[in-house]
């Protein structure tokens, strides 16, 4: 819906008015932030002990990001979401050249984000009703590797094979688009479940945020070498001659992933991945809680 909305903004009124308007939901939430009340406290033993429980939340932190079941899951994760270069910009323009490309609207390039959006549901339920019992590596493995082939059908796109093959351009974008978006979400949700199973007990909220940055920071490490190599390859709003060699290289680049493979736990994703001096309780922010696999929350269901 936003992709949806955004083009009309766009065909019913100039640039300026549509960052105006996407301005208002931040202002919104800045006003709303200032209205919310909250007491302030200045009372000496409620600091310390704020202090005391960020101090201890940190090193729990840093004692968990050094142990090899953690980091080395963390790396991958990171590299994973690095080495798969953004390309978006120089696809986007392509998409409504009127030479080079199919010549898309903006409203229907709009559409087609929606309807890739909605596709990746598909993959959150095929993940939930098929693959959630199947062990971290071979999963990921097999989910890397159907993402690398997926993004090939970019570069066929992008070199107009689906002409040759009688393919018309709006059905195979969506096509494309929708197969994209499944095998990326079958392939992101056993790295969010695998998150959750690196949290040290008691931090849980904290070192999750912590690994969330790390992908983040994976995403704009994808980003800047996107566009560095969309620089270095000469390929601007106009000269789309070496796209397809920029796909290319992105798909290689997922492949080459499947490498690093070998840094991920061999465990189910219900058995427990941490050592018991991180599921001790660290102080922080929660309290201490015990991870009772799977199969054991089902069995005590299942008692009268």
């Amino acid at each position: 819906m936003a992709s949806i909305s955004s083009q009309r903004c766009l065909l019913v009124s100039n640039v300026q008015g549509a960052l105006g308007l996407m301005v208002i939901p931040a202002v919104s939430i800045i006003v709303l932030g200032f209205s919310i009340f909250e007491e302030r406290t200045n009372r000496p033993s409620e600091k310390t002990k704020a202090v005391e429980n960020v101090r201890e939340a940190i090193l729990g932190m840093g004692k968990a990001i050094t142990c090899p079941k953690v980091w080395k899951p963390s790396l991958f994760m990171f590299l994973s979401i690095a080495l798969s270069i953004s390309t978006h910009e120089g696809q986007f323009y392509w998409y409504t050249d009127p030479k080079a490309g199919p010549a898309f609207s903006q409203g229907f390039v709009g559409m087609i984000y929606s309807i890739g959006a909605i596709a990746s549901i598909l993959g959150v339920l095929i993940y939930h009703k098929h693959l959630k019992g199947y062990p971290f590596r071979s999963l990921i493995f097999y989910a890397q590797l159907l993402y690398g082939a997926a993004g090939m059908l970019d570069v066929i796109f992008i070199l107009r094979w689906n002409l040759k093959l009688r393919i018309p351009d709006y059905i195979f974008v969506i096509l494309e688009e929708c197969i994209g978006r499944v095998v990326s979400r079958i392939r992101w949700m056993p790295m969010i479940v695998l998150s959750t199973r690196l949290c040290p007990s008691g931090i849980e909220g904290t070192f999750f945020a912590l690994l969330m940055c790390i992908d983040s920071l994976g995403s704009l490490t994808s980003k800047t070498m996107g566009g560095l190599v969309l620089h270095l390859l000469h390929v601007t709003r106009t000269d789309f001659k070496n796209l397809w060699l920029t796909l290319f290289i992105r798909n290689l680049l997922r492949l080459t992933t499947l490498a690093l493979v070998c840094l991920l736990p061999e465990i189910h994703q219900s058995d427990v991945l941490l050592p018991t001096e991180l599921l001790k309780h660290n102080g922080g922010d929660g309290e201490s809680h015990k991870l009772v696999p799977m199969e054991d929350i089902g069995e005590a269901k299942e008692e009268p």
